[in-house]
């Protein structure tokens, strides 16, 4: 996975689109783009020359956990889907919130050759209810750590345990939001 920190700084506010449109893109096994959809172009207010061959990080706002995107990657990289609640960075510092299924994508011997990504609006209330509550109680363990390597992995067990308590598991966690 390349990571490449935005300089933008977040304006605090925030896009939306339609409930019937899917941003949708794919990416190389780097993560970096290679295609992008006109909805992503629009809400991330990028042109194509601009997204093709940057990472997908290019759009990751500061308040998304670490370990969030740990788990993402540690599935798709596995052969497996996830569904992920998601808020992104515009290129203005604006930021849009997003339900993200995220799958590899196979050749026809099964090798997987990159990622594909399909996100749509979020359900009405989960954001604001249950992922921001949650996403900032893990971003405040993550930075507790002098390593961000050993926070991100600490806010991950944090992560891990919570929904163990509930008597889920990640997905069924997320497919119940």
């Amino acid at each position: 996975m390349t990571e490449k920190r935005s300089h933008v700084q977040p304006t605090g506010v925030e896009r939306h689109f339609g409930a019937d449109e899917l941003i949708v893109s794919k990416t190389d096994l780097k993560g970096r783009i290679t295609y992008a959809n006109d909805v992503f172009l629009r809400v991330a207010d990028y042109a194509e020359e601009e997204l093709l061959g940057q990472p997908h990080s290019i759009i990751r706002h500061p308040d998304m956990p670490r370990c969030v995107f740990q788990l993402l990657w540690s599935e798709i990289e596995a052969g497996r889907e996830i569904f992920a609640y998601v808020v992104n960075l515009a290129k203005n510092g604006d930021h849009y919130w997003v339900y993200a299924h995220v799958t590899p994508s196979f050749d026809p011997h099964g090798t997987i050759t990159g990622y594909h990504s399909n996100r749509r609006v979020p359900e009405a209330g989960v954001v604001d209810k249950v992922v921001k509550p949650l996403y900032a109680e893990l971003r405040k363990i993550e930075e507790s750590q002098p390593s961000r390597k050993d926070g991100m992995n600490m806010a991950a067990r944090a992560m891990a345990q919570k929904v163990k308590d509930l008597g889920l598991d990640y997905d069924q966690f997320v497919q119940s939001l």
